[in-house]
């Protein structure tokens, strides 16, 4: 129980981190979509970043990953891993950053913005920022300094939200228009590396032919299962511009149907933070408990207060939507729908990144590439066969689709390779409980309503409690 307590004690730290941040940077939805730009304009935002999000998995290169398992090795230099982790995304990343500056005419034709190859250059030079101090950053995880990580990522953002409103509110030129929502991201990001200066002046370029080669194997995997991984997340915000029939929503086009799923996806990602936020106190803990003997009961306690806190955040979102929806423009509601299939696809993911554990511990990373690749033909074939027939929810639905298998193909390998004895009965229970709850309540109360309101307030309250109850008392489902 101390380290399931350890453990929730880093992810409320990193939570610091990562949730209040992106909480704060919500705060950029109305700006961007209240009055700001239009529908289709917030639609090519949305494009572009689902590009970086992808791109930036390469140029990491799983090194963070590789960093963990290497340095918490019996008899390793932690600060030689440091050095030759960092050598090997240097590297990578400041070629990748050239060759897209080189190219930015090319790119910026290829993903519909032909005026503008300077969005390509500006995005370039922030994901090369981004990849410089991704290894420092997992030092800080490593070494548990989760307070430092928070401050560094809480000030990040309050520049990038400062630097938005300068840009858009007192200083806006429409001849670069949704550019300087970039300019802002790579000013912002650039503060990073003042805070990591003195370890970046430390670090000294290091190869060893036989580690180097060891981490390289061992992340290049895990490169192709993130790269895979996030085309399954973004690649629906970009196929809508293919797959979508003209005019099959009244008065949107392709373009603006883009920009108004981009948005409502945002509301989406409170559960994603709380995911990322678990992740970054989580895998350092994994490879740390890995040699106990009793560590895979452990990490089957984990999931399960995992799912406990996710179902909480699910059914807290959707039945709340009715005043978290004021956070974005009204032109934007349609989408609304999408919200509830979206969170939980989300715990799906994150139920498959605690379950994925096996594959690390056991340095058979190449399953977890299996397993991504396996959701990636999933998430095309759903987009293709569903977003001409349900729009914004076939492509929802193909989210769901492509994380449940991912996590019901993980827990079936992982159960024959590394056996964690997870309540698989019970947790099932949890998350048809909550999607229940979130389907009654939608039909029995009218969000937009004073009532509704207070109803599905309270009715959040009493499912916590509930939840608090059962776990309190021990009160069991049955278990596979």
């Amino acid at each position: 129980m101390t380290a399931l307590k350890r453990l929730a004690g880093e992810t409320a730290l990193y939570g610091m981190g990562t949730i209040l941040p992106r909480m704060l940077n919500f705060l950029l939805v109305p700006l961007h979509t209240i009055n700001m730009f239009s529908r289709a304009e917030y639609g090519q935002i949305t494009k572009l970043y689902a590009f970086v999000a992808v791109v930036n998995i390469i140029y990491m290169f799983g090194m963070e990953t590789a960093f963990f398992r290497f340095a918490t090795k019996p008899g390793a230099d932690a600060r030689r891993v440091f050095n030759l982790s960092q050598t090997v995304v240097i590297m990578l990343s400041t070629t990748l950053s050239v060759i897209f500056i080189f190219f930015s005419d090319t790119i910026s034709m290829g993903l519909n913005v032909p005026a503008h190859p300077e969005f390509i250059i500006w995005l370039a030079l922030t994901m090369w920022v981004d990849a410089i101090v991704a290894i420092p950053f997992a030092r800080l995880r490593l070494e548990k300094k989760a307070m430092l990580f928070a401050s560094a990522k809480i000030v990040n953002v309050l520049l990038l939200i400062v630097l938005n409103f300068y840009f858009l509110k007192f200083n806006y030129d429409p001849s670069i228009g949704i550019g300087f929502v970039f300019i802002a991201n790579l000013l912002a990001n650039s503060i990073f590396l003042l805070f990591f200066a003195r370890t970046l002046i430390s670090w000294r370029p290091a190869w060893d032919k036989s580690i180097t080669q060891q981490m390289l194997r061992y992340a290049y995997p895990v490169m192709i299962t993130g790269v895979a991984g996030m085309i399954n997340e973004m690649f629906s915000r970009s196929m809508l511009d293919w797959w979508l029939p003209e005019n099959f929503y009244s008065g949107i086009t392709r373009e603006e149907a883009g920009g108004i799923f981009g948005a409502c996806y945002k509301f989406a990602v409170f559960m994603n933070l709380g995911i990322q936020a678990f992740r970054y106190a989580a895998e350092p803990f994994f490879f740390s408990n890995a040699s106990d003997k009793n560590s895979p009961a452990l990490f089957a306690k984990v999931n399960h207060y995992f799912i406990v806190a996710c179902c909480m955040v699910l059914v807290g979102i959707c039945l709340n939507l009715g005043i978290i929806k004021y956070f974005t423009g009204a032109d934007f509601w349609a989408g609304l729908s999408i919200v509830p299939i979206l969170l939980l696809a989300y715990l799906f993911l994150g139920i498959y990144y605690n379950m994925s554990v096996w594959f690390k511990l056991t340095d058979k990373t190449y399953f977890g590439t299996y397993i991504t690749l396996l959701g990636v033909v999933i998430t095309v074939v759903g987009n293709f066969l569903l977003i001409p027939v349900a729009g914004f929810m076939g492509s929802s639905l193909a989210a769901l689709l492509c994380y449940g298998s991912m996590t019901v193909a993980c827990y079936l390998l992982g159960q024959r390779y590394y056996p964690i004895p997870y309540t698989i009965g019970k947790d099932s229970l949890y998350i048809l409980f909550t999607y229940l709850v979130v389907v009654a309540a939608s039909m029995i109360t009218i969000s937009d309503t004073y009532i509704g309101i207070v109803i599905n307030l309270l009715l959040t309250g009493v499912f916590c409690g509930i939840v608090f109850l059962i776990e309190r008392k021990g009160i069991s489902a049955p278990a596979a």
